[in-house]
């Protein structure tokens, strides 16, 4: 190596560079040292593990897998998850001024909103009886899996932060989402798929894809896109005109080229750049495989509706008539991706974000997402997936027990953002279903009992998948963060 670039290295990445002989066994004693080696993933996981190289877990792993199930836009508890008998008498009239004083909202007019009961009435689901919406009749029928966790309260109150902190613990940019963290501790035991697929429906994420970001985690724990249309990974096929071997040799070319420079500066991107064109070489002949879903017998792609449509219902919030198979599709993507080793699914449906409209446009989401997800549930649960695999439903917020008058339209017809009270709920993975978990007021304002922060969620979350959420941590910028922020308990009566 030049003796000028030499001097410019780094000390950690000098400390990579010369890691064998004597250098690699001080470096060894002081990893041992400090509790990174062995069986901890904290810190002691490889920046860049290889497909199919699993990490251990801290404690015995409830969940292998998980499949999260991110409704953006906000989900409306009041009329799904939360039923307020009282709230329905209160209809109309103002809320106490002492719970709004303080109280910022993103639309909102303090001095004229009353309160707004839902017309949609609620059904005991299951030997368990809990209560879910009249809207969501599959999901219900299924309560003796879920834990319903109705105390659920976050820090931001418009949509891009709290997609933000709900994926990845922080509502700041550039923080890892929890599917990365997940891959980063344990590693994939999927050699010919990414450890973190994104699946889509309906409109765009309002904050792109910021949310699967591997922030400054190396590159290839970032959440990997699928398409709904089309190629499922973009650039995924080869070039018309370019011959098998010529595509081989010129890859071949272009690791060598990264592992000399790997070499030479020690850089840990490097190492998930190569890993990341080698697994794009065994996606070429995986992907198209996963994603034929004609192979799925007929009795289940009716099950999980993926050849239905609309059934005449219109809302341009939703994604419209073709987010039904497509989202449909999403979920039974899901269960095939589990069954192949991909360690984290997220599958993102928008837009919830219902300050007008609610009543058209929540009927129209449910029936997207009803059959297919409980078809999810029972499919798992039929070919015993459901007890390793973790499935979460989650939004950024909840809204408002309060009618949004904003300033311009003719009547209430919704309902406005709301972190202080809202509604979670997972299924399997060691999950005790079956239950609700935490109580919110007479109108659903605030929380009266077992309150569950997002951080809250992620703990149990990694939890779950056997990590202590305390020691799962990467320096960075001279700090060790984590998905828990300086955060979070396990909520211990979740798991089973």
């Amino acid at each position: 190596m030049d003796p000028d670039q030499a001097i410019q290295i780094a000390r950690r990445d000098f400390l990579v560079s010369s890691a064998r002989g004597i250098g690699g066994v001080a470096l060894a004693s002081l990893f041992a040292r400090d509790g990174l080696l062995g069986a901890s993933p904290v810190r002691g996981a490889s920046p860049a593990p290889g497909p199919g190289r699993v990490h251990p877990s801290t404690f015995a792993p409830r969940a292998k897998n998980c499949i999260f199930l991110f409704m953006e836009g906000g989900v409306s508890q009041i009329d799904l998850f939360d039923p307020k008998p009282r709230l329905n008498e209160l209809h109309g009239q103002k809320m106490p001024e002492s719970l709004t004083k303080n109280v910022r909202f993103a639309f909102i007019q303090k001095e004229s909103a009353v309160l707004w009961g839902s017309p949609h009435g609620f059904r005991r689901g299951g030997q368990s009886g809990t209560e879910f919406g009249a809207l969501l009749p599959r999901i219900g029928a299924c309560a003796d899996d879920i834990a319903l966790v109705r105390s659920m309260h976050t820090d931001a109150f418009n949509h891009h932060p709290g997609e933000l902190l709900m994926y990845c613990g922080s509502p700041m940019l550039g923080r890892p989402s929890v599917g990365s963290w997940v891959n980063y501790a344990l590693g994939s035991e999927s050699r010919d798929l990414p450890g973190y697929v994104v699946l889509t429906a309906g409109r765009a994420a309002s904050g792109g894809t910021t949310m699967f970001s591997s922030g400054f985690l190396p590159s290839n724990y970032a959440g990997v896109v699928f398409r709904s249309q089309g190629e499922p990974v973009l650039d995924l096929r080869d070039p018309p005109g370019l011959a098998a071997e010529a595509r081989h040799l010129g890859l071949d070319a272009l690791r060598d080229f990264d592992r000399l420079r790997q070499t030479a500066v020690g850089d840990p991107e490097i190492a998930a750049r190569i890993a990341s064109y080698e697994l794009a070489a065994r996606m070429q002949l995986a992907a198209p495989e996963l994603t034929d879903l004609s192979r799925e017998p007929e009795s289940i792609r009716a099950a999980y509706g993926v050849d239905r449509d609309a059934g005449g219902l219109t809302a341009y919030r939703g994604g419209g008539p073709e987010a039904f198979p497509t989202f449909a599709k999403n979920c039974l993507l899901a269960r095939r991706m589990v069954e192949r080793g991909v360690r984290f699914v997220a599958i993102h449906h928008a837009s919830w974000d219902h300050h007008n409209d609610l009543d058209a446009d929540l009927k129209f989401n449910c029936r997207v997402v009803d059959q297919p997800v409980a078809a999810l549930l029972q499919d798992l649960k039929q070919r015993g997936l459901l007890d390793e695999t973790l499935v979460v439903w989650a939004s950024e917020f909840g809204r408002t027990p309060l009618g949004e008058n904003r300033p311009g339209f003719a009547k209430v017809t919704g309902r406005d953002h709301h972190p202080f009270a809202f509604s979670i709920w997972m299924a399997g993975g060691g999950i005790r279903g079956g239950q609700v978990i935490g109580e919110t007021d007479e109108i659903g304002w605030n929380i009266a009992r077992d309150p569950v922060h997002v951080n809250d969620l992620h703990a149990t979350m990694l939890h779950l998948f056997g990590l202590n959420h305390e020691r799962l941590t990467h320096r960075h910028q001279g700090r060790d963060f984590r998905l828990t922020d300086v955060g979070g308990k396990v909520v211990s009566r979740l798991v089973a």
